[in-house]
């Protein structure tokens, strides 16, 4: 802003020379000019600035908090390249291809090798927090995975050495132990749900620095980043780097309301979108860590896929939620139960089941050996199943999968033959041998090779069987009409458009 009071008199300049350029600015400032020509300017008197949205300073909590956050250096042993000391080689253990690179990716220090082109040592650096006085620390899992050794750096430059009491690898989150003291700093979690606009500090090791701080909002809730079917993150725009994985994110109170595990980074860096696992899934994993070192789930055993527009329509629903079982697993707690294909579940224990991601989590929630209902759509009507959770094996979830061809389908843009003419007697369904790059079915990919098992619900064996239920909902005025195929060993749901006869 200018403040500088200019006189045209005693300038003597004329118009449109440097005098009134000033003039004109500070008219523009806020000075206000006489009625009278060649009269002095008077400045208004200044504009009382507005209070402020936040707090002047983070200081006092950071003062309070930074003693409880600490850093976590890892030894491992590695085979690679010369070059893995390069920050571009850094190492990613038990990532999913999801976050290798841009543009999504988990943030952990850089890896120094001791060696070249043969097993060697290698350390890398994270973050992590003391949520006890007696040791217990908080980190990610992608942190400590396949470690030799753990170590752990305080605030005060103390070094310890530390064990993994346990990890789960669906939610990222590590449980560590530091034994000798009982004194140590520690921080609280959030009761809470934080709220979209709220202040956030995120403290850290980036890079190795150690005990680094910056502060931003909270950007968005319940985001899901394709990590695992519980994703939930909090988005923040507190900037957050490699090495800041597993280090805590506070609000303005100094508790914690969510562990800082991922990044969107075209570049590699901090660019403003940083994600943070919640405080409340953090405090229901760390305590079953530490009491058993495990993480158990519920399971009930099916296949699922979300439930589009094109596909509600085609089943008579009304909106375009919950979760379509493909398939429900042999001998699983859905099947036993009689939860069938093209069932849509709808509601867990009287709480609406939205998406996929809500089913999964709300099933994950419940204890194995409970009982549970079920909520389902079928064949037009509202039924509830009740049914008993089961322990999720080790290598199953409930899984979820993105929704997205005789002249029997030719409409579609599919050539079909019968399944037993192709794969051999007593096999069902009708085979797609041919796909129309332009047509319809392509374009939700179904591709040659598929199996269609079912049309509008009714099996079909020949393509003569496709044709007549592709007329059968043509003629009952259905926009859409609602495919179970199979590719390999996975079924899955296609709803395509009827638009052409």
């Amino acid at each position: 802003m200018f403040t500088r009071v200019v006189s045209s008199r005693r300038s003597g300049r004329a118009p449109g020379d440097r005098g009134f350029a000033w003039l004109t600015a500070a008219a523009i400032s806020g000075v206000v000019a006489a009625a009278s020509p060649g009269a002095v300017l008077a400045q208004m008197a200044p504009a009382q600035p507005a209070a402020p949205a936040g707090p002047q300073s983070f200081a006092g909590v950071v003062r309070s908090v930074k003693p409880a956050v600490i850093s976590v250096r890892v030894k491992l042993t590695e085979t690679g390249p010369e070059d893995m000391g390069s920050q571009e080689e850094e190492r990613e253990p038990s990532r999913p291809p999801f976050f290798r690179r841009p543009p999504f990716d988990r943030f952990f220090g850089t890896p120094f090798p001791d060696g070249h082109g043969r097993p060697h040592l290698a350390l890398a650096q994270g973050s992590g927090f003391f949520i006890s006085s007696d040791g217990y620390a908080v980190t990610n899992r992608h942190v400590v995975s396949d470690s030799e050794s753990v170590e752990i750096q305080t605030d005060d430059e103390k070094t310890y050495k530390a064990k993994v009491v346990g990890t789960d690898s669906k939610t990222d989150i590590a449980l560590l132990k530091v034994d000798g003291r009982d004194d140590f700093p520690y921080v609280a979690f959030a009761e809470g749900i934080p709220q979209i606009g709220d202040w956030v500090l995120a403290v850290g090791n980036p890079y190795g620095l150690g005990g680094s701080v910056t502060a931003g909002i909270i950007s968005a809730r319940g985001r899901d980043i394709g990590a695992s079917p519980y994703d939930d993150f909090i988005q923040i725009d507190a900037p957050v780097n490699k090495g800041n994985s597993g280090g805590p994110a506070f609000d303005e109170s100094g508790r914690v309301v969510g562990v800082t595990t991922a990044i969107y980074s075209p570049s590699g860096g901090s660019v403003g979108i940083g994600f943070a696992i919640p405080a409340e899934t953090v405090k229901a994993v760390v305590t079953q860590l530490k009491e058993t070192g495990t993480v158990t789930r519920g399971w009930i055993g099916v296949q699922i896929q979300p439930v589009t527009d094109e596909i509600a329509s085609s089943l008579g629903l009304n909106k375009a939620e919950g979760a379509l079982v493909d398939e429900p697993q042999p001998d699983g707690p859905a099947s036993s139960a009689g939860i069938k294909a093209g069932d849509v579940i709808q509601s867990v224990n009287g709480e609406q089941v939205k998406d996929t991601r809500g089913l999964a989590k709300k099933i994950a929630g419940i204890a194995p050996g409970q009982t549970a209902t079920l909520g389902i759509f079928r064949d037009g009507a509202e039924k509830t199943i009740t049914l008993q959770i089961a322990k999720m094996p080790d290598k199953t979830a409930v899984e979820s999968k993105p929704t997205q061809r005789n002249h029997g389908g030719a409409p579609l843009g599919l050539t079909l033959a019968p399944a037993s003419a192709v794969a051999g007697e007593g096999t069902p369904g009708v085979i797609v041998t041919d796909v129309d790059p332009d047509g319809p079915a392509a374009g939700q990919g179904i591709h040659s090779g598929d199996f269609i098992l079912e049309v509008a619900g009714k099996p079909v064996n020949n393509p003569s069987d496709v044709r007549a239920a592709l007329d059968a909902a043509r003629s009952g005025g259905k926009q859409s009409v609602l495919m179970r195929i199979k590719s390999g060993d996975t079924a899955r749901y296609v709803a395509l458009p009827l638009s052409t006869g």
